[in-house]
């Protein structure tokens, strides 16, 4: 778990009823006539096309985080590539399809289904009959077995990362014949169709020494369109080709190359030409998107999809409304230098500096010029080279929620949560990240599925929607007044009250960068009022000036200028009844220390942390804002409890009563004295909740599973430990002419017919564009 959405696999009306843990009976009644679950809020968007219009042959190079440190995606510290490189050369027993729902895999399975419910449950799985390792050995009962031994926690010899579902396991042995496996559960096991994918050879699985360093650094056996080739960690490269003995559809691809590049360098990769597609965060789909409506021209006309206009200007002036890239000024226009954006008055001011009769200063402007000339220059051959691609767009399986941690302090208290979340305007958070890249802007309704998926429902009138007045009776029941007084205090009354300002991992600026970061100088002025002995931390609230954001980004803006509902613009006061007086109860103020990222891909986190501190000042909340290094931000603070308020992602998943019981089980005391809290980083639980989940992963009644996993959800919107804001985005630059990859949403990637559009050929429109 991270804001980069790591899944959790891999790695919820009146006090009387928050009182008395009951909700109102509508929320917890099962399906109606209509499927609460409805359709996923996006499809795929990968350029689809039919094998037959695909060229066979040719290498697709793909941008990743980093090359693995295992290739066992059953390890603690395998990461999302491990997982990519699994889903291409080991078999699943089933995969996702564009609603998030498991589909069995025919090329490894004729079927697999329940046989016996009493006395104990069995499956039976029937394998293809030309299934085989890369070695020629025959998929059998044997690797089940060895994976089953390795995975169940009976062993401590095997370093696993988890054993869900396995432990359940009562005997794996061989079916009628070579080709069934049969399963047998001592206790009924709802979530079934999670196991055993990916399937590794017995030869991984088979002794503790394999397991736990026979596939770290390779994979000599495997079963998929491809096998691994070769993996090159001083070049950070990973090098998959076609498996000779693979029994299903050649892969069109002849080389699928993972290539390690950060996600800050990926648009200067892509304009090289090192990359032919990678995940890119929304400043980069930007700055692409940008581009291709330069190369298409001022009237915007576009060429089919697949075919690249030789139309457009070889810079990039002229820059559509609402899309600013770092070189972009007031309007989009390009202004001046390489990453700084320049406001007319700016560049007045510099070049009087320049031709001034101060030399020193001359000097030092003359060659800041140079450099920003300079600078502009690489900018706008990358954006010319940027042309070639395009931006794919979905939703991501994933949500961004705002965690409460409720262990402590003010967030201890139920109806101070509840406070919290009756102040948020979710929808004006969603539309604030996704409408700007042209997504359907919906905020999440619950914890546990996202639309589309079986187990959806949106369960959160559990709570309630924003009501500023509501907000305002919960925190007034909770004992928060205005206009109390207070004791002279620099703390934050929430659980990071012990931490002051300046600490150890919040280290300030240096001068040059915060000069980089200037939108103007009054502006800087401004901020650097806010600050409370920390360029990174500063209070909204304790000025009574109006919101910032801490960049020029669409994020922060509608597009539109003047457009009706756009946001003032920077410097704007807001009107006098607008912002709530400070709350404070036993003399303290209720301050609540809200912990953010800082590093690059993270603007998006900022706009949406600063939007929701804006939105809790005008019932009386302030926040005490800390942005601190990706490093630390997870490590030492969301695991460690140290904050009040977060923002992260959690990924959904097509077993929820599996994997997200971690996320919401109730803390609780260990062995040692300390708490227990798995994955629940806000110590926010209940025992209602993990009842439900006990209950839905024990009965083998799908619908009834999906019903008290509905219910579950309900509840944890109820106790207001976290907050569903909306799915994050999904975002892939891919050359236009590549076919069936780009933002797979729900969708489990089909590396085989991957590759490149045959001369002459086109893709279909993008969704995302009609």
């Amino acid at each position: 778990m991270s804001h980069h959405g790591v899944g959790p696999r891999a790695v919820m009306r009146s006090v009387a009823f928050l009182t008395a843990g009951v909700l109102a009976a509508p929320l917890l009644t099962a399906c109606g006539e209509e499927d609460p679950a409805g359709r996923p809020a996006a499809g795929p968007d990968i350029a689809p096309a039919a094998r037959d219009r695909i060229a066979d042959g040719g290498t697709l190079r793909w941008a990743v985080d980093a090359v693995p440190e295992t290739f066992n995606t059953f390890q603690a510290d395998a990461d999302p590539t491990s997982a990519r490189v699994a889903d291409a050369v080991l078999p699943s027993m089933y995969r996702l399809d564009a609603g998030g729902r498991p589909q069995v895999d025919t090329d490894y399975l004729e079927s697999a289904k329940i046989v016996e419910r009493e006395p104990r449950q069995v499956v039976l799985y029937k394998l293809h009959q030309e299934a085989v390792w890369s070695d020629g050995r025959e998929i059998g009962a044997a690797d089940f077995v060895a994976q089953w031994r390795a995975l169940s926690g009976k062993d401590s010899a095997y370093w696993t990362a988890r054993n869900a579902g396995y432990e359940r396991i009562e005997k794996v042995e061989r079916g009628a014949n070579d080709l069934e496996v049969r399963v047998t559960f001592a206790r009924p096991y709802a979530d079934w169709k999670s196991l055993f994918s990916p399937l590794y050879p017995k030869q991984v699985t088979g002794t503790p020494d394999a397991f736990n360093d026979g596939a770290r650094k390779k994979l000599n056996v495997t079963a998929g369109p491809f096998a691994v080739k070769d993996i090159d960690r001083k070049g950070g490269k990973v090098t998959l080709t076609r498996n000779p003995r693979w029994w299903g559809r050649q892969a069109k691809l002849s080389e699928l190359v993972l290539r390690a590049v950060p996600r800050d360098k990926r648009a200067e990769a892509l304009a090289k030409g090192e990359v032919d597609i990678a995940e890119i965060d929304s400043s980069q789909a930007q700055r692409v998107m940008l581009a291709g409506k330069e190369a298409r021209g001022p009237e915007g006309s576009a060429g089919p999809r697949g075919s690249a206009s030789p139309q457009g200007s070889g810079h990039v002036r002229g820059a559509a409304q609402g899309l600013g890239g770092p070189l972009a000024g007031v309007g989009g226009t390009l202004v001046q230098g390489g990453g700084a954006a320049l406001t007319p008055a700016q560049s007045l001011r510099s070049w009087a500096i320049a031709h001034g009769s101060d030399e020193k200063a001359a000097g030092k402007e003359t060659s800041a010029r140079k450099k920003r000339r300079a600078a502009l220059a690489e900018y706008s051959a990358q954006q010319s080279a940027l042309r070639g691609f395009e931006v794919r767009r979905s939703l991501e399986p994933a949500f961004t929620q705002l965690a409460l941690n409720g262990a402590d302090g003010p967030l201890a208290d139920e109806r101070v949560r509840r406070a919290v979340a009756r102040a948020l305007d979710r929808e004006e958070l969603a539309a604030l990240v996704l409408k700007p890249l042209g997504l359907p802007a919906a905020p999440v309704g619950s914890h546990l599925a996202l639309s589309g998926q079986a187990a959806y429902a949106d369960n959160s009138g559990a709570l309630g929607g924003q009501d500023t007045d509501e907000a305002r009776a919960l925190l007034a029941d909770a004992g928060w007044e205005e206009g109390g007084p207070l004791r002279e205090t620099e703390k934050a009354a929430g659980a990071e009250g012990e931490k002051t300002a300046g600490s150890k991992e919040e280290k300030p600026e240096k001068k040059s960068e915060k000069k980089s970061e200037k939108k103007s100088d009054d502006a800087a002025d401004k901020k650097a009022e806010k600050k409370t002995g920390d360029e990174d931390t500063y209070v909204v609230g304790d000025d009574n000036k109006p919101y910032e954001t801490d960049d020029d980004s669409p994020l922060a803006r509608d597009g539109k200028e003047n457009a009706p509902g756009a946001y003032a613009p920077r410097g704007t006061r807001a009107p006098g009844d607008a912002a709530r007086a400070p709350l404070a109860k036993n003399g303290k103020p209720l301050t609540l220390r809200f912990v953010l990222p800082s590093g690059p891909g993270t603007e998006s986190l900022r706009t949406v942390g600063e939007r929701i501190a804006v939105m809790l000042e005008q019932v009386g909340i302030r926040t005490e804002i800390s942005k601190v290094a990706d490093d630390s931000y997870f490590k030492d603070h969301i695991a460690n409890g140290q904050y009040d308020l977060a923002l992260y992602s959690w990924p959904t998943s097509a077993f929820p009563a599996t994997d997200a019981r971690p996320i919401y089980a109730k803390p609780v005391p260990a062995a040692d004295g300390s708490l227990s809290i798995e994955q629940n980083y806000t110590r926010v639980g209940t025992n209602q909740v993990d009842q439900l989940f006990d209950q839905a992963i024990s009965t083998l009644d799908e619908s009834e599973t999906r019903s008290l996993i509905r219910k579950a959800d309900a509840r944890i919107w109820a106790a207001a430990g976290s907050i569903p804001l909306y799915q994050r985005p999904q975002l892939y630059a891919a050359r236009p002419h590549l076919a069936n990859a780009g933002a797979f949403g729900f969708q489990t990637p089909v590396y085989e017919d991957m590759g490149f559009l045959k001369k002459g050929a086109t893709a279909p429109e993008s969704p995302t564009s009609k």
